[in-house]
C-alpha cells in the first residue's frame, strides 16, 4: 500500500463510479502468488509525531476508495489465490463474496498488533461486525492467523476451490447468479436489519465481559504495548456507533500508533531486522550452505540431549556419546516427540524415524566419520580437553570440532586440539528444542572460510561471530542482572519478588532468578571454579563478585543447584506453578533496606544496553 498504490486505487474507484451503469460486478484478483502483501512499512518508518493529521487523511483516503467499491451496488468478489495479511486481508474484505484456493500454506489475518500497529483499512470494524465483539478479539488483539478452512467456518470465506484456475470462473458464475439480488451487493453491516453477533456493548452479558477485558489484556501485555489497547478501544467504541463513524475511530487510533516511536522500533526489530537475518544478510554471499551428514555429541546432559534432538529433527544422523547417560539422553528426544504424537502434531512413524537417527553410545569409536562433533560436557577445562583429544581423531576429513561452552574462551579450549584451525564454539541455548539462537564463536586460529559455511539452524540469529569474546551475549546479561555493578541485588537485601516482578514489568518474559534456575546455578559455580583455577595458574587470585558468591552459597551451602536438580531460587512442586523458595526471605532479605523501583528497572535494562554496546564494539555480527 505505497503512495503510488493509493493513487492508483483512488483513480480506479473514481473510474468504476463513472462506469457504474455498465458494470455488472467486480473481481478483485492478484497476478502474484500471494493475494496482497499489505501496508508499506517503509512509509510508516518515515512518519513522525507531527505527521498525525497527514497520516489520518491518507488512511481515510484509502477507506473512501474501499467504500466506493463496496457500496457501488454491484457484487464484488475477492479471489484469494494465496496469503492475504494485514492490508491484504482488508482488501479481501472489500468483496461481498470471497473465494479461496484450498492451499494449507495460505494464511489470512491481521498481524498488525505484533508490529505495534492496528488494522486501519477497516479490518477492526469489519471483523468485529462479522464475528462479534468477543469472537473477533483473538484475530484482532492477538493477531491470530487462519487458513481457508477456518475462514470458511467463520463465514469470512464463502467458497473454497481446488485450484487457482477455478477462481475466475467461480467468481463470474457468482456475479451472474447475483444479478437482480440487491443483498448480493451489500455487506451484512450495510443492511437495515443488521445486528451485531452476540450484541453490542449495551448488552449486559457483553458489558460484563468487556468490564474485565482491559485488565485481562494488561495482564498479557503488562501495559508495555499500546497497540492491543488501541485495538480493543477501537473495537468497543466502534461497536457503539454507526459503521462510518467506527471507521473514523479506527483511523484515529491507527494514525496515533503510526506516528509513535514504539511502532517504528517494533517494525524495525521484528520486521526489517528479522527478515534480514532470515534472508542471511550477515552471511558471506559466496559461502555454501552447510548441513553435516553425521554429527557427534559428547555428553548426554540437558544440553547434549537437546542438541541431539535438534540435529535428528533436521534429518541428521546423530551419535550421542556418554559413558553413563547416553540412553537417558535419547529418552529425552522420545519424551519431546511423544508429546507431539499425543497432540496429533507428529505421526508415530515420523517419531520412530527421528529416534532411529540418534545412536546412544559409550564408545568413541562410534563417532568415526562425523562431519561435526560438538562437546557439551561440564564447564571444566581439563575435562573438555580430555574429551576433545579422545573424539577429535574420529572426525571425517574436513570435519569440525566444536565446544558448546557458554563461558570459556574458545582460543584457550582450542589448545587441546590437534587442529585448532578446525575448532570453533557452537553455543546453543536452553531449552535447545525451543531456542532458535545459536552462536558461532571463532577462536584465534579458526579458519574464516570454515566458519563461513556453518549453519545449524534455520531460525533467526543463528550466527554470532564473537571472535575472542566469551559466548555470553544472552546468558551473561541475565547473570549480571543479579550481579549488577558488582553488587548482587538479592545480596543487597532487595526482596526476590521485587526483583522478579520488576523484571517482568520492564518486558522480560521471566525474572533473572528464574533464568538462572533454568540455566542451572551449578553451571555458574562450575564457571566460577574454573575462573579461579585459571587465575591461580597465572599466580593471581580471582575476586568473585557478591552476586557470584551468593550463587555459590545457594549451591554449596543450601544445596539449591537449579531447576534440573529439583530447585534453586524457586521450588518446583509437581503439577503446580513454580514458587520462590521461601527461605530466600529469611536468608537474604534485609529489613530496612531502601530501594527505588525505577532504579531497579533501570539497572535491569541498562545492563542489557551495555552488553549490546559491547557486542557492537567487539564486532559481534
Amino acid at each position: 500500500m505505497c503512495l503510488q498504490w493509493q493513487t492508483d486505487l483512488t483513480q480506479a474507484a473514481e473510474q468504476v463510479l463513472k462506469d457504474k451503469a455498465s458494470i455488472q460486478g467486480i473481481i478483485l484478483a492478484s497476478a502474484k502468488s500471494t493475494f496482497f502483501a499489505g501496508a508499506d512499512l517503509k512509509g510508516v518508518m518515515r512518519s513522525q509525531a507531527s505527521d498525525g493529521p497527514r497520516v489520518f487523511t491518507e488512511i481515510e483516503g484509502i477507506k473512501k476508495a474501499f467504500r466506493t467499491i463496496e457500496t457501488l451496488g454491484v457484487p464484488v468478489v475477492s479471489c484469494l489465490n494465496g496469503t492475504a495479511l494485514g492490508g491484504g486481508w482488508e482488501v479481501a474484505l472489500i468483496g461481498h463474496h470471497r473465494i479461496a484456493t484450498a492451499n494449507p500454506k495460505t494464511q489470512f489475518g491481521l498481524p498488525e498488533v505484533t508490529l505495534g500497529l492496528i488494522p486501519g483499512g477497516g479490518g477492526i470494524t469489519k471483523m468485529t461486525r462479522q464475528l462479534g465483539l468477543l469472537a473477533a478479539q483473538p484475530y484482532v488483539l492477538e493477531s491470530k492467523l487462519f487458513g481457508p478452512e477456518e475462514a470458511q467456518k467463520l463465514g469470512l470465506v464463502h467458497e473454497i476451490v481446488a485450484s487457482d484456475d477455478q477462481l475466475r470462473p467461480r467468481a463470474l458464475a457468482h456475479i451472474a447468479a447475483a444479478q437482480g439480488q440487491p443483498e448480493a451487493a451489500q455487506h451484512l453491516w450495510d443492511r437495515k436489519d443488521y445486528k451485531m453477533p452476540g450484541g453490542t456493548p449495551s448488552n449486559p452479558k457483553i458489558a460484563g465481559m468487556l468490564s474485565v477485558a482491559p485488565a485481562v489484556l494488561k495482564q498479557k501485555t503488562r501495559g508495555l504495548y499500546p497497540a492491543p489497547e488501541a485495538a480493543l478501544a477501537a473495537m468497543v467504541e466502534g461497536a457503539m456507533v454507526d459503521f462510518d463513524t467506527a471507521m473514523r475511530i479506527e483511523s484515529r487510533y491507527l494514525a496515533g500508533l503510526m506516528t509513535s516511536q514504539v511502532a517504528r522500533n517494533m517494525i524495525n526489530t521484528f520486521f526489517f531486522n528479522m527478515n534480514s537475518i532470515k534472508g542471511g544478510q550477515s552471511r558471506p554471499k559466496a559461502a555454501p550452505r552447510y548441513k553435516p551428514q553425521k554429527v557427534g555429541i559428547l555428553g548426554a546432559g540437558m544440553m547434549g540431549s537437546g542438541i541431539a534432538y535438534s540435529q535428528a529433527s533436521r534429518g541428521i544422523a546423530t551419535v550421542l556419546k556418554d559413558r553413563e547417560a547416553a540412553e537417558k539422553g535419547k529418552a529425552y528426544s522420545h519424551k519431546l516427540t511423544q508429546k507431539r504424537v499425543d497432540k496429533g502434531r507428529m505421526t508415530a512413524d515420523k517419531q520412530a524415524a527421528l529416534l532411529s537417527l540418534i545412536q546412544p553410545t559409550a564408545s568413541a569409536s562410534d563417532l568415526k566419520g562425523c562431519d561435526l562433533i560438538i562437546e557439551a560436557v561440564f564447564e571444566n577445562r581439563e575435562l573438555k580437553a580430555k574429551v576433545t583429544q579422545e573424539a577429535e581423531p574420529m572426525l571425517a576429513e574436513g570435519g569440525f570440532f566444536a565446544s558448546n561452552t557458554s563461558t570459556l574462551p574458545i582460543s584457550g579450549l582450542a589448545t587441546a586440539s590437534a587442529n585448532a584451525n578446525k575448532f570453533v564454539g557452537i553455543h546453543f541455548f536452553s531449552p535447545v528444542d525451543k531456542m532458535q539462537l545459536v552462536e558461532i564463536i571463532r577462536g584465534a586460529q579458526t579458519m574464516t572460510r570454515r566458519l563461513r559455511v556453518l549453519r545449524l539452524r534455520a531460525g533467526p540469529g543463528q550466527v554470532a561471530d564473537c571472535g575472542e569474546r566469551l559466548a555470553r551475549f544472552l546468558y551473561q546479561p541475565y547473570l549480571w542482572h543479579l550481579c549488577d555493578g558488582r553488587r548482587g541485588m538479592l545480596g543487597e537485601g532487595i526482596p526476590a519478588p521485587v526483583i522478579e516482578n520488576l523484571a517482568m514489568q520492564v518486558g522480560m518474559p521471566v525474572g533473572p532468578l528464574a533464568v538462572l534456575d533454568e540455566t542451572a546455578l551449578s553451571l555458574s559455580v562450575h564457571v566460577l571454579d574454573q575462573t579461579r583455577e585459571d587465575f591461580a595458574k597465572e599466580g593471581k587470585t580471582y575476586q568473585a563478585t557478591p552476586g557470584e558468591l551468593l550463587v555459590e552459597r545457594m549451591v554449596k551451602e543450601h544445596k539449591r543447584p537449579g531447576r534440573a536438580a529439583g530447585g534453586g531460587f524457586y521450588d518446583y512442586p509437581a503439577g503446580q506453578k513454580k514458587v520462590l523458595w521461601p527461605e530466600l526471605k529469611t536468608r537474604f532479605e534485609k529489613s530496612g533496606v531502601s530501594y527505588s523501583q525505577q532504579d531497579i528497572k533501570d539497572r535491569l535494562l541498562y545492563r542489557q544496553a551495555v552488553e549490546t554496546a559491547r557486542c557492537l564494539q567487539e564486532g559481534v555480527c
